[in-house]
């Protein structure tokens, strides 16, 4: 039973490694910049 899990545990962490990389790659420079600038614009409104 822990294989299985353990199986399993590796599959969702692989699918959700695959559709990060997808994401990173279709975005390009500019908006990716952006959206990282937003949590240090957040910080400084407050």
């Amino acid at each position: 039973m822990a294989h299985l899990i353990f199986i399993g545990d590796m599959l969702v962490s692989g699918f959700m490694v695959v559709v990060a990389v997808w994401l990173f790659w279709r975005t390009d420079d500019e908006q990716i910049s952006k959206v990282a600038q937003i949590p240090l614009q957040d910080e400084g409104d407050a």
